[in-house]
């Protein structure tokens, strides 16, 4: 990216973290902030590019969502019943010669861990808040590590509600302790981007997996702000123009992408703060232009140092959909201009397999995601992928499909 197209972005984000005042995550003594993320002071050893090396020649992940995770409909909600669940789970991955499971730990403001911040998740009991009497993420690490296969933790950064799920929230769920914290919108719930306090909170709440779990990464997915947020932050917009006067305001959209800036920047820096050994990387949308609606800037995340350790697209697409292909998906990606540490992964389909999705592109063949891996291991830039979801390595319809990468990969 050129520097003239970086300035804009650079002022929004100066200008956005000059009035607001450093997250209360730093230890005494630890970096500060008040940088613009392209010039991250390159002495400063909390964000050096220290970040452990997959010991993998490539990423071969899945994703593990918190419905495969759920135990929610299970007669049996024992720890040993999850644990019996979760070994499967890394024992058919492993199987397919895939290396990494990256496992949602915070579907909805929520967590599958013990978190001093969040209420244990309704998919372990039924119920937000209840506790399940056993810790799934640390027994995931376990097995993980187990079967020699990395892990990371997943989490949804701003999500509370998505169409009524889950259908109640508990008492100490941080929404409900502090309603000035989030937005309603038409779909759902969210943290609100602009609130200092809910970034913080997101952030201690990624910090806290970091230091008390044997993970390898930390990642957001594609979730930022919603396409149907309208004018529900208005008010927050208005105390911002308030606050730093109209004249040295941002307009709408550039304090919204600012706002998304900053916390991935803060979340960043407090992770290796934390731990040079665990990674950072966000899976947004595969169309590059789709993540404007969502006021994600992932053509900064890419080019700048201290947003990202890697970028997974969901290239979720055919290598003869009509409206964009795998194949100038990838491109469009792979030709971005990126720092040398930020690495870039792909994001498969599997979800699609054995169905006619893609106007029926995905019928007409049972080697597309074979022939994907094919076109990404090609690929200069590519250094691996990551498979959605769990169920297309189990489910009857993408056996064949399934099969024919399976045999690429041992």
């Amino acid at each position: 990216m050129k520097i003239k197209k970086l300035i804009p972005i650079m002022l929004s984000v100066a200008i956005l973290i000059g009035v607001t005042a450093v997250s209360s995550f730093r230890k005494a003594g630890s970096p500060s902030v008040s940088k613009t993320v392209s010039t991250i002071d390159e002495t400063d050893n909390s964000t050096k590019d220290e970040a452990k090396k997959t010991e993998f020649e490539e990423m071969r992940g899945v994703w593990i969502s918190y419905i495969e995770l759920s135990m929610e409909k299970e007669s049996d909600k024992s720890e040993e019943a999850f644990r019996k669940k979760f070994d499967k789970i890394a024992e058919n991955s492993k199987g397919y010669g895939l290396n990494t499971l990256i496992v949602q730990v915070r579907p909805y403001g929520d967590a599958l861990y013990k978190s001093e911040y969040y209420p244990w998740s309704h998919i372990l009991t039924g119920t937000q808040g209840k506790n399940p009497g056993y810790d799934p993420l640390k027994i995931m690490c376990e097995i993980s590590r187990k079967y020699g296969m990395q892990i990371h933790a997943w989490v949804n950064p701003y999500r509370v509600t998505l169409n009524e799920t889950p259908g109640e929230l508990s008492y100490d769920n941080p929404y409900v302790k502090n309603n000035n914290l989030g937005l309603t919108t038409d779909s759902g719930i969210i943290l609100d981007p602009s609130n200092k306090k809910a970034r913080e909170l997101i952030t201690k709440g990624v910090v806290e997996i970091v230091k008390n779990y044997d993970i390898d990464g930390i990642q957001f997915d594609d979730y930022f702000y919603p396409e149907d947020i309208a004018d529900c932050d208005s008010k927050s917009y208005e105390s911002y123009i308030s606050e730093v006067s109209e004249k040295n305001s941002m307009n709408l959209d550039n304090w919204r992408l600012a706002n998304v800036n900053m916390l991935i920047c803060e979340t960043y820096r407090a992770i290796h703060f934390e731990s040079n050994e665990v990674v950072f990387g966000i899976s947004p949308q595969g169309n590059i232009d789709n993540n404007k609606k969502l006021y994600a800037d992932v053509k900064s995340w890419c080019n700048c140092r201290g947003f990202v350790d890697y970028i997974c697209p969901q290239i979720y697409f055919s290598t003869e959909n009509p409206a964009l292909t795998f194949e100038d998906a990838l491109e469009s990606w792979s030709t971005l201009d990126y720092d040398e540490n930020v690495k870039l992964y792909v994001g498969l389909a599997g979800y699609k397999a054995g169905t006619d999705d893609d106007e029926g592109t995905w019928a007409d063949s049972s080697s597309i995601l074979a022939d994907e891996y094919k076109i990404l291991k090609s690929n200069e830039k590519a250094e691996g992928f990551m498979i959605y979801s769990y169920n297309s390595l189990i489910s009857d319809d993408s056996r064949e499909e399934m099969q024919n990468l399976r045999n690429l990969l041992h």
